[in-house]
């Protein structure tokens, strides 16, 4: 028995050398409930069990380790050095953070008390998909407090258009009905990446315009490559914006200046984001000639976090690996430089805007 069972060890390593690599997919043998080998089940593959979960737990344990920090210099702070720096804290609203991205699941707590460090009186929740929805109502019910405001949007992004039943609708004005929803979306046209058939997407859009007229909310639009086929969802969809009729914005804008005139020229509203802090390829040349062209009252800031930090944030080794509301002020000083406006000023009229579009009477 005893050189059997050294036989068997030795085989045992053997194999374990041989195969240890193989991935958790490719290995099918079978262990019993509290984790030992069964009666039939050759020794090789116990081992191999017991060796991969090990290093699973190794893997865990470092990532735990190594888990990403916010680095405190990224704030936008007044010239000086040291204690003469103090944070910009001037009073805004982030009208598009998608805080219940996976980004934000261990930390959102944290998130929102930088967030009130940097002056934001409100944050809006985007919602993209019926689950994303009730997951941004929860939040805003949740996390809303008097010094920070959290709201939500309720809407099918063009990406998830695909995926609309026939169900959606009725769903989506349950959600949309509820106090903590200001604007239906995120919903619109992107011809740009075409997750979703393009008469797809304009179906399900034009559905949400119906859902707001007949809801009275405002509507949060993406548009990607796609304005003149907005532009005829819009008319299709019976809607009118502008004074007297509804309320709509055009997120995180990203176009031309003649685009953004012609959305102007529907009546819409503009919501502008980390895009313009970004000079590769001549998107912030391109953003700064377009927001220009905004009027004072039809302009609003955002961040779109988790996406977009603002590449304005220097050194590179402060960006964060992710966006946060907190980064806004990045946002409003190089929207301020374009327009030739402080960014005292500008946080003063983009406040002003927001609360009369969302309806959010107090902010300022």
């Amino acid at each position: 028995k005893g050189s059997q069972g050294l036989a068997m060890a030795v085989a045992c390593r053997v194999r374990i050398g041989a195969l240890g690599l193989c991935t958790r997919a490719t290995r099918v043998f079978h262990t019993s409930r509290r984790g030992g080998a069964t009666a039939n089940q050759p020794l090789h593959c116990y081992a191999m069990s017991s060796l991969n979960s090990n290093q699973e737990k190794k893997s865990s344990a470092s990532k735990t380790k190594t888990q990403k920090t916010f680095p405190d210099g990224a704030l936008l702070r007044t010239a000086g050095e040291g204690d003469d720096a103090s944070v910009v804290a001037y009073p805004s609203v982030d009208i598009g953070a998608n805080l219940v991205d996976d980004a934000f699941e261990k930390d959102a707590n944290e998130v929102l008390q930088r967030a009130k460090k940097t002056g934001l009186r409100a944050v809006v929740v985007t919602g993209t998909s019926i689950t994303g929805s009730q997951l941004a109502v929860e939040f805003a019910e949740e996390k809303s407090t008097d010094e920070l405001r959290v709201y939500a949007t309720c809407g099918v992004h063009p990406h998830d258009a695909k995926s609309a039943t026939e169900t959606t609708m009725s769903e989506l004005r349950e959600l949309a009905s509820h106090p903590k929803c200001v604007a239906v979306g995120e919903c619109g046209l992107d011809f740009d990446r075409n997750f979703s058939p393009q008469d797809t997407q304009k179906r399900v859009f034009e559905q949400q315009l119906a859902l707001a007229k007949e809801l009275g909310k405002p509507v949060f639009m993406h548009c990607r490559d796609a304005a003149e086929e907005l532009r005829e969802c819009v008319e299709r969809a019976g809607c009118e914006f502008g004074e007297g009729g509804m309320a709509g914005v055009v997120h995180c804008f990203t176009g031309t200046r003649e685009e953004a005139e012609a959305f102007l020229a529907m009546g819409l509203h503009i919501g502008v984001t980390g895009w313009i802090c970004d000079d590769r390829e001549g998107r912030s040349a391109q953003a700064a000639e377009a927001l220009r062209a905004v009027p004072r009252g039809r302009l609003m800031v955002e961040t779109d976090a988790p996406y977009l930090t603002p590449r304005t944030i220097r050194p590179n080794r402060l960006r964060p690996w992710r966006n946060e509301p907190c980064l806004l002020p990045h946002v409003c000083a190089k929207a301020a430089e374009c327009r030739g406006e402080s960014v005292e000023d500008l946080c003063s009229h983009t406040l002003r805007t927001t609360e009369l579009f969302f309806g959010l009477p107090g902010l300022t």
